[in-house]
C-alpha cells in the first residue's frame, strides 16, 4: 500500500479499502523502520497523525471527505506548525515550538490531510546538500553515501523512501528540484507569489516559495491545490484566482512548443545526463511537440547575481534572532552586545554565517551600488531572457542539476563547487516563473531529473506536460532498493 501513488491512496479511501488511520500506521511504522537511516525526519508527530486519521475517517463517514482527505503528509521543518518544534535544521530554533500554523499547514490540514512530522532540511533552507543541518546529513534513499540534494533534502528522501506519500518543500535558488531530481521524485517550484510565504521561516523574501514534493505530477496538482491561493497575511502573495490543476491533466500536448536553452548544455553538464534529457526531449516528440532551440543569454550571470541577493536578503532577515524574545541564548552574557554576539555565534551554523557575512557586505556602505545594485540589474536582464523566451515558445526543457547525487562530503570543504550544482535552476527563482522537476532515468544507479520551465502562472500548465510524459514513461514508478 505504501507504493501507492495520492491519487490511488484516495480512491482506496473512497471505496473503504481501508480507514486513514489503518495507512496513518502503516506510515509510522515505516518511518520507525527507516527513518534513522536516512536522518530525514527531526520531528515525527504520531500522536497528532493517528487524532489527525481519526478526524479524516470521521469526516468520511459523514460524506464530507475530499480528495486528500485522511492522506499522509510532513512538512518540511521550515514551516510553523502550531504546538510542534520548527527548527529551520538550526540550532538556534532547536527550541522554538511554533504558536501559529503557517498558511500552507493550515490549508492542508483544512484539506484532511494528516501530519506526520517535521523533515530534516539544510539550516534556514541554506545548502545544496541537507549537510548543513544542526541534526546532520539526510542520506539520500538511492545511495545511502551520496546527498539527497538541498534544502528540502529530507522531503526528497521521505518521499523516495516511501515514509510519506508527499511532502512540502521550499525553493529559493533550486531547493524543490535539485532534490527531486537527486532523490528520482517529482517537485514543483510554482510562480512566486502563488503560494503564501506565511509561517514559512524566511530565507530571502523576494525568492522564497513553497511547493508540493510527491511521486508524480497528478499528486503534486492534488497537493498544490490545497497549497494555492491568495492569503491576506503575506503581502507578496498574489490575488489571482486559483484554477483546478488537475483538469488539464490529462490535455493533448501536440503543437507545444519546447525550447531548448543551449546554455544548459554547454561546459559543466554530465555527458551521461545530457543524453538522458535529449532522449526526454524525443519522447516529448512522440507526443507531437514541436522543438526549437533558444538561448538565455544572461543565463551565466544567475549564480553570482543570485549569491549577492540571497545573502543580502538573509543578513537581514537573520538578524531577528538575538537570543533575546526567542530561540537559542548563550549562557551567562556579560551584556546585551555579548548576548548577540554569541548567542549568534553559538546558534548559526557555518554556512549560515558565510551567507550573513556576505549579505553584510554586499549592503554595506560604499559597496551597496557596486554589489547588490548591479545584482538588481542583472536580475532584470535574466528576467527579460524568459520573457523573451516564452513569446517564441511554451516550455522551456533541460536539465535540473549538471550531475547526479554527489558523495557525501564531497563538496562542503569547496562552497563554490556546491553553489554550482544549482546553476539551471537558480534563474527561474530570480525572474519568479514556476518549474517543475521530474525523473527521466538513471546514470548508474542514481536518479537524473529534467526540468520545465513554464511562463508565470502556468503551473496547470507544466502539471499536465510532466503528466503526459509519465503516462508514456515509469521513471517515477522506479523504488530504491531496501525500501520496498
Amino acid at each position: 500500500m505504501h507504493n501507492k501513488t495520492i491519487t490511488e491512496l484516495s480512491a482506496g479511501l473512497q471505496a473503504r479499502e481501508y480507514s486513514s488511520l489503518e495507512l496513518t500506521e502503516l506510515f509510522l511504522s515505516r518511518i520507525r523502520r527507516h527513518s534513522k537511516q536516512l536522518n530525514c525526519f527531526v520531528t515525527v508527530t504520531e500522536e497528532r497523525a493517528l487524532a489527525d486519521a481519526k478526524v479524516a475517517d470521521a469526516a468520511r463517514s459523514k460524506g464530507r471527505a475530499g480528495p486528500l482527505t485522511g492522506i499522509p503528509l510532513a512538512h518540511k521543518d521550515i514551516f510553523c506548525t502550531k504546538g510542534v518544534k520548527t527548527s529551520c535544521g538550526s540550532k538556534i530554533l532547536d527550541n522554538f515550538v511554533a504558536p501559529y500554523d503557517a498558511t500552507v499547514a493550515d490549508r492542508c490540514r483544512a484539506a484532511g490531510m494528516v501530519l506526520l512530522g517535521k523533515l530534516n532540511m539544510d539550516e534556514f533552507a541554506m545548502g545544496s546538500s541537507n549537510e548543513t543541518s544542526y541534526y546532520g546529513p539526510v542520506r539520500n534513499p538511492w545511495d545511502a553515501d551520496s546527498v539527497p540534494g538541498g534544502s528540502s533534502g529530507g522531503s526528497a528522501a521521505a518521499v523516495a523512501a516511501r515514509l510519506t506519500p508527499a511532502a512540502t518543500g521550499t525553493d529559493t535558488g533550486g531547493s524543490i528540484r535539485q532534490p527531486a531530481s537527486f532523490c528520482g521524485i517529482t517537485g514543483l517550484k510554482p510562480t512566486y507569489g502563488r503560494v503564501s510565504r506565511y509561517g514559512m521561516i524566511a530565507f530571502a523574501s523576494s525568492l522564497d516559495q513553497g511547493g508540493p514534493m510527491a511521486r508524480t505530477a497528478e499528486d503534486a496538482a492534488l497537493v498544490m491545490q490545497a497549497m494555492a491561493g491568495f492569503d491576506e497575511k503575506d503581502s507578496t502573495s498574489v490575488d489571482r484566482s486559483v484554477p483546478d490543476y488537475r483538469a488539464e491533466l490529462n490535455n493533448s500536448i501536440d503543437g507545444l512548443k519546447i525550447g531548448v536553452p543551449k546554455e544548459f548544455f554547454e561546459e559543466g553538464l554530465n555527458e551521461d545526463i545530457a543524453a538522458l534529457i535529449e532522449s526526454a526531449i524525443d519522447q516529448y516528440r512522440r507526443l507531437g511537440a514541436q522543438v526549437k532551440p533558444i538561448s538565455l543569454p544572461n543565463m551565466k550571470l544567475s549564480v553570482p547575481a543570485y549569491y549577492v541577493v540571497a545573502p543580502a536578503e538573509c543578513s537581514a532577515n537573520l538578524s531577528r534572532y538575538d537570543g533575546v524574545r526567542y530561540g537559542y541564548r548563550c549562557e551567562v552574557p556579560k551584556d546585551l552586545a555579548d548576548l548577540y554576539s554569541r548567542s549568534r555565534g553559538e546558534g548559526f551554523g557555518a554556512e549560515v554565517k558565510r551567507r550573513i557575512l556576505i549579505g553584510t557586505y554586499a549592503l554595506s556602505a560604499g559597496y551597496y551600488d557596486t554589489y547588490y545594485l548591479k545584482a538588481q540589474k542583472v536580475r532584470h536582464l535574466i528576467s527579460d531572457d524568459f520573457k523573451n523566451a516564452f513569446e517564441q515558445v511554451d516550455v522551456l526543457v533541460g536539465p535540473t542539476a549538471p550531475s547526479t547525487a554527489f558523495g557525501l562530503g564531497e563538496k562542503t570543504d569547496d562552497p563554490i563547487a556546491m553553489y554550482l550544482s544549482d546553476i539551471f535552476t537558480i534563474g527561474a527563482n530570480l525572474a519568479g516563473v514556476p518549474a517543475i522537476s521530474i525523473p527521466v532515468g538513471f546514470v548508474g544507479d542514481k536518479p537524473v531529473g529534467m526540468q520545465l520551465i513554464g511562463n508565470y502562472f502556468a503551473e496547470e500548465r507544466l502539471l499536465n506536460w510532466a503528466h503526459r510524459y509519465q503516462q508514456a514513461t515509469d521513471w517515477h514508478t522506479r523504488m530504491p532498493e531496501g525500501f520496498e
